[in-house]
């Protein structure tokens, strides 16, 4: 790999910080005062919790020093919560949906530009919304199509100007730059949060209204900054080259081959860069021979097994219980007991920072081990840690120890997600079936689903949540060990003809 190469692909994986910044300011912006009383998640009456979130008001307590404003939940507030999350991820599906054709039409760099700037605006919208669910809501559905249709395109980009040797450890990525998105929204937004609703102003203010408003700066700038990663990687991607695939896609043979002999730091002439501009110029004209994809297509003969692996293993992914985690980490670990600076700062920043380092080893272990082995030993280690969360925080009430053993547990499961499934289901699709965004969709679609029933979910059953994820994590467990082949070192055309049943794969 040379420093083109890499560059190329560093860059276009700038995409995943955009979703993973988005994932990550909703934790803290859900539990921001201002946000709550503003969306009518909850009411304010003039009440104070000390700092271990007592209310001083108890004759039993003797900390009397009020350090936070004493919410009081609204009725709607899980419905509302939900519906606010989730719309991002509902854009994300209708962008996945319009993906390939954006992507083919227009080529994967521009389409990819586009998105950055839609992004930016979704942004905008969401912290210039009024006093209405709606429009926030709104605004997040539009950041969700530029995210959805860039996570189609970016690891299809990446995986095509890659070459096969690297390329599962550059088209992971991808999901790197979720994971670094989500840390750098953690910190941004944690201070934010620690200098506004740690002894506000307000707080000994006499309220007359239990809904009345409080200052929403910090909410407003939090979702706000989403334009300026936006606006940074629609510049940056006008500087990177198309794809030669989508070039020769086009009849534009003699602009693929001078991409590919700059990313390949040699001439036209040399032997590497034709033998690449053939294959892919065989793959393509393989593909228009075959004829434009429909919905029917996807089931027939040659395609439905492709449809069926990327379909699953993006489900499976959503279904291991990470986004609720993510989502709304800082409620569940208050939940467990923690006080509001551990659940809102202290846990979540460390609890991302293990998610973003994990991603690391799945980066080397992609290539060392092989897509499968990831997927099976990841699915038996989250089961596990599920468990074990679930079985520590019933013992929560007997001391801080189980407490501690809980929130570990839940580290655990990170690490082990991110060094798997995390990547690793981004790879498997750039690699079997990157043309369609049928992977993506099912990703977004049970993506959708968790964000919107998490919070009421939690409500019902507390923790004991984490034994539907294990149960999810079997499944998944079964599911990588029967059904997926590996793709370890094969260029796309290999893989292609080995999901065509034209060559054996490995099991």
């Amino acid at each position: 790999m040379n420093s083109f190469q890499f560059l190329v692909a560093v860059t276009a994986s700038c995409g995943g910080l955009l979703f993973g910044y988005e994932v990550g300011v909703m934790n803290v912006v859900l539990v921001m005062d201002a946000f709550r009383i503003f969306f009518n998640l909850c009411t304010w009456d003039g009440s104070k919790l000390n700092a271990d979130g007592v209310n001083i008001e108890d004759k039993s307590v003797k900390d009397k020093v009020p350090f936070y404003r004493d919410l009081k939940p609204t009725d709607s507030k899980s419905f509302i919560e939900g519906f606010i999350t989730s719309s991002f991820v509902l854009g994300a599906l209708c962008g996945a949906l319009l993906a390939s054709y954006l992507g083919e039409k227009y080529g994967r760099q521009k389409t990819i530009m586009i998105g950055a700037c839609i992004f930016a605006i979704g942004g905008i919208l969401q912290g210039s919304s009024i006093r209405n669910y709606i429009m926030i809501a709104v605004g997040r559905l539009i950041t969700g199509l530029s995210v959805g249709c860039n996570s189609v395109l970016c690891p299809t980009y990446i995986s095509e100007v890659a070459p096969a040797k690297i390329r599962g450890t550059l088209a992971s990525c991808y999901q790197l730059m979720i994971t670094l998105g989500i840390v750098i929204a953690a910190i941004i937004n944690a201070i934010v949060w620690y200098f506004t609703n740690i002894k506000p102003d307000d707080l000994n203010t006499p309220r007359t209204k239990i809904d009345a408003e409080i200052s929403n700066f910090e909410w407003r700038f939090a979702l706000c900054l989403q334009a300026i990663p936006g606006i940074a990687l629609a510049i940056l991607m006008s500087f990177l080259p198309k794809s030669p695939r989508w070039l020769c896609s086009k009849g534009r043979d003699e602009e693929a081959v001078q991409i590919l002999a700059k990313l390949n730091a040699t001439s036209v002439e040399d032997e590497l860069v034709q033998s690449e501009l053939r294959a892919i110029q065989e793959d393509v004209a393989a593909t228009v021979a075959a004829g434009s994809s429909s919905v029917v297509e996807l089931f027939s003969s040659v395609i439905r097994r492709r449809t069926f692996v990327v379909f699953f293993i993006q489900l499976f992914q959503q279904w291991t219980g990470v986004n609720v985690i993510m989502y709304y980490q800082s409620q569940i670990y208050n939940e467990m007991g923690f006080t509001k600076f551990l659940s809102t700062i202290v846990l979540p920043v460390v609890n991302n920072l293990v998610n973003f380092i994990s991603t690391f080893p799945g980066m080397w272990g992609i290539e060392k081990f092989g897509r499968k082995t990831l997927l099976i030993v990841g699915a038996i280690m989250m089961m596990i840690f599920h468990i074990l969360t679930w079985a520590f925080s019933t013992q929560t009430s007997k001391g801080e120890f189980w407490k501690y053993l809980s929130v570990i547990s839940v580290f655990l499961y990170v690490f082990a997600f991110a060094s798997t499934w995390g990547p690793t289901p981004w790879v498997y699709q750039s690699e079997i079936f990157p043309t369609s965004s049928v992977g993506t969709m099912s990703n977004f679609f049970n993506n959708w689903i968790i964000a919107f029933v998490g919070p009421a979910l939690m409500k019902m059953w507390g923790t004991r949540s984490f034994l539907l994820f294990a149960t999810c994590c079997l499944l998944a467990f079964l599911f990588a060990s029967f059904f997926c082949v590996e793709s370890k070192g094969l260029n796309l055309e290999e893989v292609d003809a080995m999901m065509s049943g034209k060559a054996a794969g490995k099991a």
